[in-house]
């Protein structure tokens, strides 16, 4: 009897224990910094039949918000935020415009680019309805699907940008090509409607933007285009996709390299079997890759990105590019770059600098967990960031196919890296808030890696050459804000990835919101290094590591099976492996869920096959085809694959 009693207390103690641990992790849950307290999405209520699929937004100087449909519409919606708890009011300003995707607001007239044309529209009367449908400039169609049109960009000097995407070929439906002229260019153009060819070398340019007067444009992953990223775009330049180069030799063009020319430097890969062409893919263990700063040895016009967003990582799909002018009252980001992302719904923030004439920068993950796919943003004069969202035809993470969202800041400053600046020896990392100088002076705080992405006519190209960062020391500024990360193995031309795994918060025990930065080394700036004696070099694993030599067991492991992971053991590895970009547990996002995959009865050999070199034909109802992803190790693409099968009820 008394054991049974000793037994029920122990029970109850234990379960008290359990209790208390539960209660202490959701505690900590709870405390663990989010997105969503920094930065807060508000969801723009629509009238019942109106449907939102934001193509453009524009701000306008009545605190109004203007926003034009893929469905052709253009709507005026007054007090959006509804301020004051009074409702919103929505106008239909225009219709029966052809896919309008973007707005810019002059002298009291709103103008968008069709696929065809840029067109103005004026309300002459008052009444809040457009009257005037103005054709300023149109171009050439060949009626292809892809052949959308984005813009405009109001210049500086009152002109505008517009930028236009390639169309795909017949046979060879993966190769972006330039059916009619000027499809894969900018256009510049003028309120009397003369166009002045400006640059080309675009796929899929859905984004654009001014920073600091000049023009910038963003790019999709797909052929020639290893990975989204920012161009700069000063004019005569080549940024990355060929297709455009067949009117290179027109009348007005800036550019005088020609698809000859460029296709006697690098292979287009068009190989015909039993009749038909073959879609190029990525070559494994490929022994000389081209990369695009070896083509510019050969064609000085060609620009590098300014910025590159690694695949899978920074998006799948970049959009609009938008400054923070609010004067502070979007946070502590003022005067950075925002860009948007349609497939993983989400905005990434980048910070520029120009190194030997030409501009690179730094990008960190900023805010997800819109609705939709982010196409197009603008701050109101309150400094709420106001996002047009869409994803019809091209898939996108959220729950609804379109909306209209703003972004407000809460008031509290997130533990962040605010910047990153290159240095002739490594990486300066400025803070929005002091550091923790312990954890910041341990170089086990750091981890990163380098690498390039291919260029070539495959969609897309995994990372390549990798090789990790060697970080040799660290100095911590005084004042907490700034730590000097100083490593032996920069590389020109590639992206340095690196995570602060340990860096924690002055008097906290918090790391960074977002750990991560991403930085393209275009060039390595002159200067001074700091030297070994001014750095700290230790490690808290140093200790550890003298008793790692004891263990004498064979450790031969067994391939014939592989340990099922639970959902929390292989998070990391979806996440460090970029897998839960595209793919959820259970709901479709860009890609099939997991669960879909396991119903397909791979063997776990097969999913590592098709992780390393994917068939996006045997998934024809996804309009994203799948990027080769032979970076992953094979021990963690096993382990991925495994716990797939493992979701197979």
């Amino acid at each position: 009897m008394r054991k049974v009693i000793y037994s029920r207390i122990y029970s109850v103690k234990i379960v008290t224990a359990l209790l208390v641990f539960v209660s202490v992790q959701g505690l900590l849950a709870q405390n663990t910094p989010k997105e969503e307290d920094y930065y807060r999405i508000t969801k723009v209520p629509t009238p019942e039949g109106v449907l939102v699929e934001g193509g453009g937004v524009e701000s306008l100087p009545n605190g109004s918000i203007a926003v034009c449909t893929r469905r052709g519409d253009v709507w005026i919606i007054e007090n959006p935020t509804m301020a004051n708890g009074e409702p919103s009011t929505f106008i239909k300003f225009a219709s029966g415009l052809h896919e309008p995707l973007g707005l810019a607001y002059k002298d009291g007239a709103l103008y968008t680019a069709q696929r065809g044309e840029l067109t103005k529209l004026v309300d002459t009367d008052g009444d809040r309805i457009a009257d005037i449908y103005e054709t300023i400039y149109a171009w050439p169609l060949s009626t292809h699907y892809h052949e959308y049109s984005f813009g405009p960009v109001l210049a500086p000097d009152n002109t505008f940008f517009v930028t236009a995407n390639v169309a795909f070929g017949s046979e060879e439906w993966w190769r972006g090509e330039s059916r009619v002229p000027w499809r894969g260019w900018t256009m510049k153009i003028t309120e009397d409607g003369k166009m002045e060819p400006w640059a080309t070398g675009m796929r899929s340019p859905a984004g654009y933007g001014l920073i600091d007067g000049e023009l910038f444009y963003t790019d999709n992953q797909g052929d020639w285009i290893g990975s989204g990223a920012l161009w700069h775009l000063p004019k005569g330049v080549v940024t990355a996709h060929p297709a455009g180069l067949k009117w290179s030799e027109l009348e007005g063009s800036p550019i005088k390299l020609t698809e000859a020319q460029f296709y006697s430097k690098i292979d287009k890969r068009q190989v015909k079997k039993n009749g038909r062409y073959v879609k190029p893919e990525n070559i494994l263990d490929e022994e000389d890759p081209d990369f695009v700063y070896e083509l510019k040895e050969s064609f000085p016009e060609l620009q590098l990105p300014a910025v590159v967003l690694p695949h899978g990582i920074l998006g799948i799909s970049n959009s609009e590019v938008k400054v923070d002018k609010t004067g502070g009252k979007f946070g502590p980001f003022e005067g950075q770059v925002l860009i948007g992302d349609m497939g993983q719904s989400k905005i990434m923030r980048v910070v520029l600098e120009k190194v030997k004439g030409e501009y690179q920068g730094v990008a960190f993950d900023f805010r997800s967990g819109f609705q939709s796919g982010v196409m197009r943003m603008d701050f109101d004069n309150n400094g709420n960031l106001f996002v047009g969202e869409t994803n019809r035809g091209w898939g996108s993470a959220g729950t609804t196919n379109s909306g209209l969202e703003y972004l407000t800041w809460t008031g509290r400053v997130p533990f962040e890296m605010k910047a990153v600046k290159a240095m002739p020896d490594g990486f300066e990392i400025e803070f929005t808030k002091p550091v923790d100088k312990a954890s910041a002076e341990d170089l086990d705080s750091y981890k990163g890696k380098s690498y390039i992405y291919k260029y070539h006519p495959a969609y897309g190209s995994p990372q390549t050459n990798i090789e990790d960062i060697k970080i040799k020391g660290v100095k911590v500024s005084e004042d907490g804000l700034k730590v000097r990360v100083v490593t032996d193995n920069l590389r020109q031309y590639y992206v340095h990835e690196m995570t602060l795994q340990g860096v924690k918060l002055k008097g906290g025990d918090v790391l960074t919101l977002h750990p991560t930065f991403y930085y393209t080394l275009n060039n390595i700036p002159d200067g001074s290094k700091l030297e070994l004696s001014q750095l700290s070099t230790k490690r808290s694993s140093a200790a550890k590591k003298k008793v790692a030599k004891k263990a004498s067991v064979n450790k031969k492991e067994s391939v014939k099976s592989v340990a099922v992971l639970s959902d929390a053991e292989v998070q990391p590895l979806l996440t460090n492996n970029t897998c839960v970009a595209c793919h959820n547990k259970e709901k479709r996002v860009v890609g099939p869920s997991f669960k879909s995959i396991a119903k397909r009865n791979y063997s776990n050999e097969k999913i590592v096959e098709l992780i390393y070199n994917p068939q996006p034909k045997n998934w024809p109802e996804y309009a994203t085809p799948m990027a080769p992803m032979p970076q992953v190790p094979k021990a963690e693409a096993l382990k991925i694959a495994a716990w797939i099968n493992s979701l197979d009820d």
